[in-house]
């Protein structure tokens, strides 16, 4: 046996590995990605894929495990929403073989449009919710996940946290066991969930899951640590960890690894040990209102927010008043808002729609949505993936039910085209809206860190596949004019949005650049200068955003060591005083 450092998502990978897990599918999606990214060195032993959308991998893998193996889909905390559909029905219809699904919440939104707990699904939907705290356990926990599935004949949540994913920790690597195939026969009474078929599983999903919750009380996920009894703590997950910094050395606690259902009867018993119990958890008061609900007397979210991400120091604020010292500094840090990358095929798109004044444009998740930030100012909605395309209709919609004459586009990347963009192009031809949608295909997903999708080329695995090309699926839809257009070309982007909106016929346009950060392609390389005696300091090359240009004194300048070239900035110079090096030379 030896040991490794590893994060919490790379343990997730080993632990899934150990387990015999045959078939993983996921979409990415931060802090869940580097789980995915981490099984392909396991080679032959495990298939593993990206999916088009959370959904897709989690129908992929239950699918597998009613096949008859072992399988895992993993995705952040929203990708969970997407899913809700086959999660909620697998838990009436059971399982064949284990099926795990990684959820990884994102408290503080450090990469996330919200900090949903979602514990709660696993509640709702009826399964069991196991919550690893530090990279050991997630190894440990998700082999534990696969005996609880079949033994239940349940799906699993598993549960991490950004700091769990990403924080990393020694781990003791084990032997894989070969989980052996369980046979598929075909059973439409268990798996086809007809309301007939439904209706007659939800009494064994409640046996089930009572079985479960007896289970729990001897389930060794969970532990308990006696060193006191003047105070306890009940606690889990990455707050387990803060508590044990935070709370005095004589203090007790019982530390929950399956949280779905809560052990009661060790609880209870634990409760009756400690003068004073606490509820440490991070986010909604999941396991106090249920402990409160028991007749059991605790402190929790009275002294402890319900949002943000904890830490030690904040805890130990909250709980007992204790403010860490903090040393002002002599310099006080600039504002840097996130920006695009120098280079950036987005940028000529967003600088150019920042010149339409009465343009509406509604967006998504992914680097464009830092089209929004100053000086583009060039999104002015974003709500989930793919809700570029379909709030574009709705306020579209709206827009002609009151008479006003708003140009409307939405935008999604191609990545998010291909996750639930393609429903919303889909809904503006057949519902006839006036709004013209624009895919930024830079033929990667480019925030989650450059995993492939259906329109790349490659597979997670690394293998040749079919690209699936975004104009063929527009005008099988019925888009007349799909315009495809060089982004980094401002006069060719101007004349592309021209003719889209000058369009008789439904138009799209397809903005066609490659992000220069990926690695196996060749990129033009360069570096764009100022000439300071034609610079007038009127500031223009300012308004395209990129973090290389800068103003020193009165005229502009160029940081060489972040400029790649792109010449966006040398388009918008009204007097010519930008060119690359070269040029100048």
């Amino acid at each position: 046996m030896t040991t490794h450092l590893l994060s919490g998502n790379e343990a997730i990978a080993r632990g899934a590995y150990e387990a015999g897990v045959k078939v993983c599918s996921a979409y990415p999606g931060t802090p869940s990605t580097e789980i995915f990214e981490s099984l392909p060195q396991y080679g032959d032993a495990l298939y593993c894929e990206w999916a088009p959308n959370e959904k897709v991998a989690t129908e992929v893998a239950y699918g597998a495990a009613i096949g008859g193996v072992r399988s895992l889909c993993a995705m952040k905390h929203v990708g969970l929403n997407v899913a809700a559909d086959p999660l909620f029905t697998a838990a009436y219809n059971g399982v064949n073989r284990g099926f795990v699904i990684v959820t990884a919440d994102d408290p503080s939104m450090h990469s996330s449009q919200n900090e949903q707990d979602n514990r709660r699904y696993a509640r709702a939907a009826k399964v069991a919710l196991i919550e690893p705290s530090d990279s050991q356990e997630c190894k440990d926990f998700i082999k534990e996940a696969y005996r609880i599935s079949e033994r239940f004949d349940m799906p699993v949540l598993l549960r991490t946290t950004t700091r769990v994913s990403h924080s990393k920790s020694l781990v003791t690597f084990g032997e894989r066991e070969e989980a052996e195939p369980f046979a598929y026969t075909r059973n439409a009474r268990k798996f086809n969930c007809a309301p007939a078929n439904a209706y007659r599983n939800h009494p064994k999903v409640e046996r089930n899951l009572a079985a479960l919750a007896e289970y729990s009380n001897v389930c060794p996920l969970n532990r308990l640590e006696m060193k006191g009894t003047k105070i306890g703590v009940i606690t889990a997950s990455i707050a387990y960890q803060y508590a044990k910094d935070v709370f005095p050395e004589d203090t007790s606690f019982l530390k929950l690894g399956l949280t779905n259902p809560l052990p009661m009867d060790l609880i209870r018993d634990f409760a009756e040990k400690v003068e004073t119990l606490y509820v440490i958890e991070e986010l909604e008061p999941f396991m106090e209102e249920q402990i409160k609900a028991a007749g059991i007397a605790c402190i929790g979210k009275e002294l402890v927010s319900n949002m943000y991400e904890l830490n030690p120091q904040r805890l130990r604020e909250m709980l007992f008043g204790e403010k860490p010292a903090v040393k002002e500094l002599p310099v006080k840090p600039a504002s840097r808002p996130p920006a695009l990358c120098p280079g950036c095929p987005h940028r000529g798109f967003f600088y150019t729609m920042s010149k339409g004044k009465d343009f509406v444009i509604a967006g998504g998740i992914g680097c464009y949505t830092l089209g929004a930030n100053p000086p583009l100012n060039a999104l002015d909605t974003c709500i989930c993936m793919g809700g570029g395309f379909s709030v574009a209709m709705g306020m579209a919609k709206a827009f002609e039910a009151t008479g006003q004459q708003k140009k409307v586009f939405g935008v999604v990347g191609d990545s998010t085209f291909f996750h639930s963009g393609m429903t919303g192009a889909a809904e503006i031809l057949y519902n006839k809206g006036r709004v013209i949608p624009v895919v930024l295909d830079n033929h990667i997903t480019g925030m989650t860190g450059h995993q492939d999708n259906p329109g790349s080329g490659y597979t997670l695995q690394g293998e040749v596949a079919a690209a699936i090309k975004i104009e063929d699926v527009l005008r099988a839809y019925g888009y007349e004019k799909v315009i495809i257009v060089d982004p980094q070309d401002l006069a060719a982007m101007q004349r592309a949005v021209d003719e889209a909106l000058a369009s008789e016929v439904p138009a799209a346009i397809i903005t066609r650049r490659p992000c220069l950060l990926i690695k196996r392609l060749k990129h033009e390389t360069g570096l764009c200068v100022v000439d300071p005696d034609k610079c007038i300091g009127c500031r223009m090359c300012l308004k395209v955003g990129c973090p290389a240009v800068m103003v020193s004194g009165k005229k502009s300048a160029i940081d060489p060591t972040q400029c790649v070239g792109c010449t966006v900035c040398a388009q918008v110079c009204p007097v010519g005083a930008i060119r690359r090096k070269e040029e100048q030379a």
